[in-house]
């Protein structure tokens, strides 16, 4: 059953770290899940969370600062020597959760933990995976794996697979390679169990299976995990060497990830940052976005000056402007979201942009007249409210039924071209959707439907 943590619970854990009541501590966090215990640390000051660590048995520690959110581990390590966090941390992680633990460290710190390591073998393979770009196969692999020989029987791979197994928190596959460590097939648990000791392994592996390569992207790498249902992958390098692998867990993590990046760009924010970031952090990720806002209101306000005579004639014109302004930035969103979401998650081709566009067209225009024809029932209904008299009601109607009709499929066509064009340069698609695309459709929204009005009335 999931903890739930309560600002009560948070209150009493901090009263008893307060009065030194060890014991009523550890009977609050004895019965956690060492991921509530990191969520319980989140809601602490440093001396209150660095306090509680000096009461969490050492088998814990690890699992906990791997599951604390990234400022607060670095306020913890910081406090911590290097002696400790190399014995009581990075010795009982795994090499990817090791890595990425000194990865944020300070250089100094980094070399001084590493130094610290004991293991030689476990510090060299911290250190290969650092050397990879975080957002690759190899900055999210462990080196932890199992894997067999082809020439090897099942009684000699049994007897090796326990001996390797004591360095695997969980065995999820089991890899067959040559003399070389080229990967050649996995072999399944069943196979194992159920053919006689004798048998050469080269007779039971299967050798079609999935790899990725050490310098592909994280999001790749999720997308061929997600596609075919995969739990873990092997990762081999340029010779096709089994070097890792990489389970969901952190595939889950990668996800997460581009779903906040993408979440905060099409809201406007132009870089990762949190709730707990500075003011300045916050200023400058937000800001750029807020200015080219401006720059747009300030554009459009300009566009409508320039139609300023064709207002004064007809002030019911100034009526309906919020609507074209609003129907074009929300439909320009929602054409570029699901172009995002397609080439996030490759439903959508670079090359299909023609086929889309004609889609878009057509989804676009038949909206846009149904929406169309409500706002032309809707002005007859309330010509007189609205002063207008005769077939000036079918005059403005007209108005709005083409310039709302040509703004929707405007703004549908630049919310599938621009994120596809983005994408073809390989910028992030996702800085299409929210201000670009809306503050862009505002702009051609006002200056169509004044120049469809000026062409009818003048």
């Amino acid at each position: 059953m999931q903890f739930e943590i309560t600002s009560a619970y948070i209150e009493e854990l901090i009263d008893n770290i307060d009065s030194k009541n060890n014991q009523k501590i550890k009977e609050l966090i004895v019965p956690l899940h060492t991921a509530d215990v990191a969520d319980v640390f989140d809601e602490l000051d440093l001396d209150q969370a660095m306090y509680m660590l000096e009461l969490v048995d050492d088998e814990y520690i690890p699992e906990i600062i791997v599951e604390l959110e990234e400022d607060v581990r670095e306020r913890i390590l910081n406090r911590l020597p290097s002696k400790r966090i190399a014995s009581e941390v990075i010795s009982d992680l795994e090499t990817d959760d090791a890595a990425d633990i000194i990865g944020e460290l300070s250089d100094a710190k980094r070399q001084e933990v590493i130094s610290e390591i004991e293991d030689i073998d476990h510090a060299r393979d911290i250190v290969e995976l650092l050397r990879y770009d975080e957002d690759t196969a190899g900055g999210l692999m462990a080196k932890e794996l199992i894997k067999v020989y082809d020439h090897w029987t099942v009684r000699t791979c049994v007897r090796e697979m326990r001996l390797q197994a004591e360095n695997v928190d969980e065995v999820h596959s089991v890899y067959v390679v040559d003399d070389v460590d080229t990967l050649l097939g996995v072999l399944s648990l069943k196979s194992l169990l159920t053919t006689s000791t004798g048998t050469p392994i080269k007779e039971l592996y299967e050798s079609n299976i999935f790899s990725v390569n050490v310098n592909e992207s994280d999001e790749d790498v999720a997308l061929i995990m997600q596609k075919y249902d995969l739990v873990v992958i092997p990762v081999v390098d340029e010779l096709n060497k089994l070097v890792g692998r990489i389970t969901i867990d952190d595939i889950v993590d990668v996800i997460v990830e581009e779903a906040e990046k993408d979440y905060q760009m099409a809201s406007g924010i132009s870089q990762d940052v949190e709730s707990g970031d500075t003011i300045f952090q916050l200023f400058k990720a937000r800001f750029p976005w807020l200015l080219i806002g401006l720059f747009g209101g300030l554009t459009s306000g300009n566009i409508i000056g320039q139609f300023s005579s064709t207002v004064q004639d007809h002030v019911v014109l100034a009526m309906f402007i919020p609507l074209i302004a609003a129907m074009g930035g929300n439909i320009g969103v929602q054409s570029s979201a699901i172009v995002v979401q397609g080439l996030a998650n490759n439903t959508i081709r670079a090359g299909e942009l023609g086929k889309r566009i004609i889609k878009e067209v057509g989804l676009s225009l038949s909206t846009g007249i149904v929406l169309s024809l409500i706002i032309f029932a809707f002005i007859e209904f309330k010509a007189e409210s609205l002063g207008l008299i005769g077939n000036e009601a079918v005059l403005f109607g007209t108005i709005i039924v083409l310039s709302l009709t040509a703004v929707v499929v405007m703004a549908a066509v630049t919310g599938t071209v621009v994120p596809m064009v983005l994408n073809k340069y390989k910028i992030d698609p996702a800085i299409a959707t929210g201000p670009f695309i809306t503050t862009t459709n505002d702009i051609l929204g006002v200056f169509i439907y004044f120049s469809i009005a000026r062409a009818i009335l003048y």
